[in-house]
């Protein structure tokens, strides 16, 4: 997959003020959203007490439209969670990633956003145009829309860690190190690896796109993976397990998301990029196909694309905005880490998930299980 250079949150700090005070208004809710039910059927993640606690009451605040917030830890409960809604109901609205969206819509559960009621300028370059506006899109009809984007890379205990010189992702199977690992992205990060090495017979990305090439580059990842597979202290799925390895299991290093390595920060651990790229991730609203509350829906994908509802979002997951303007009013402590984090090398070097069908996904899980049953 082609990496998207324009998606760096270092220039996103620093975008000109220039019409900031034009985005940081508030968003212009229709009468027609407000003259529904004023409810909202959400379900997202797990483990970002913010959102519950200060986000969704100022959505509220500024529209009027109250948010039923259902947490999930990971997106393959969300995924069966909303197949069954399809049947019963009950969700308006999704957040997973920008690669899942081929999936899900493939499976019948997604419906269309009506641009008409979005503020489609209100996004940084790069993020909802382009190939991720390209990869946001079914049969030309907009499925998706960008909510926050981040890392994955290596959380580390700053006293106990070996992570060699540059920090790679080998540091992952050194037995020198205990750690904790998502099954899946353990084992894309030793295909990486191993790739960036000479020790595979074709490039890794060959196995996201040809069926074959997946088992014959997953079946190796496996072998070398379960070789190691005895410093692994705990796996994780969602952001309260990947805390946990380190503070309940002594991890001294993990392959986690940013913001773990954040929550963190206070507590001796670091975050760090390996020097074969950063994973990176990009995450989103989809529209459920049976919505109910449709015109709240756009609503709030809205609002989270202006630059207060941006940076909001992006500060309760301790990540990177999407709206225009954001930037100018993040937490400085958030911003200090992510620089300290990423320099301009680290940020062209992110290594984006490229997409994932449902088929691949499913053959993905299949070696996921292996390895923690190995």
């Amino acid at each position: 997959m082609k990496k998207n250079a324009s998606v760096s949150r270092r220039s996103f700090l620093k975008t000109s003020a220039a019409g900031v005070g034009a985005l940081a208004a508030p968003a212009l809710i229709s009468s027609k959203a407000l003259a529904s039910s004023g409810e909202l059927n959400f379900t997202g993640w797990a483990g970002y007490p913010a959102l519950a606690e200060k986000v969704l009451p100022a959505f509220t605040a500024a529209t009027g439209i109250t948010v039923n917030f259902t947490e999930q830890p990971d997106q393959d409960t969300m995924f069966a969670q909303g197949k069954v809604a399809l049947q019963s109901g009950g969700i308006d609205m999704i957040e997973p990633t920008i690669d899942r969206v081929g999936a899900w819509a493939s499976n019948g559960l997604l419906g269309a956003f009506d641009e008409a009621k979005l503020a489609m300028g209100n996004y940084l370059p790069g993020l909802a145009d382009g190939a991720a506006g390209e990869r946001s899109r079914v049969d030309g009809k907009l499925m998706y829309v960008p909510s926050v984007w981040g890392t994955e890379a290596l959380v580390y205990n700053k006293e106990a860690a070996v992570l060699g010189d540059p920090a790679s992702l080998g540091a992952l199977f050194d037995p020198a190190n205990q750690v904790v690992l998502r099954p899946h992205s353990a084992l894309a990060a030793m295909g990486r690896w191993l790739d960036a090495t000479g020790k595979l017979p074709r490039p890794w990305m060959d196995g996201y796109s040809d069926p074959a090439a997946m088992v014959e580059l997953w079946d190796i990842a496996l072998a070398e993976a379960i070789k190691a597979k005895a410093n692994v202290v705990q796996f994780w799925s969602g952001e309260n397990e990947a805390n946990a390895g380190f503070t309940a299991n002594g991890a001294t290093v993990g392959l986690c998301w940013d913001s773990t390595g954040y929550n963190l920060r206070n507590d001796g651990y670091g975050y760090a990029a390996p020097v074969e790229g950063a994973f990176a991730w990009h995450q989103g609203f989809v529209l459920m196909a049976n919505a109910v509350n449709v015109d709240q829906a756009h609503e709030f994908a809205k609002w989270v694309s202006s630059a207060e509802g941006a940076a909001a979002w992006a500060t309760a997951f301790s990540s990177n905005p999407v709206g225009k303007g954001a930037a100018d009013l993040l937490d400085p402590e958030v911003s200090a880490y992510y620089n300290a984090a990423f320099d301009d090398a680290k940020l062209a070097a992110l290594w984006w998930w490229p997409d994932q069908s449902a088929d691949f996904l499913a053959k993905r899980a299949e070696y996921s299980d292996k390895y923690k049953a190995a």
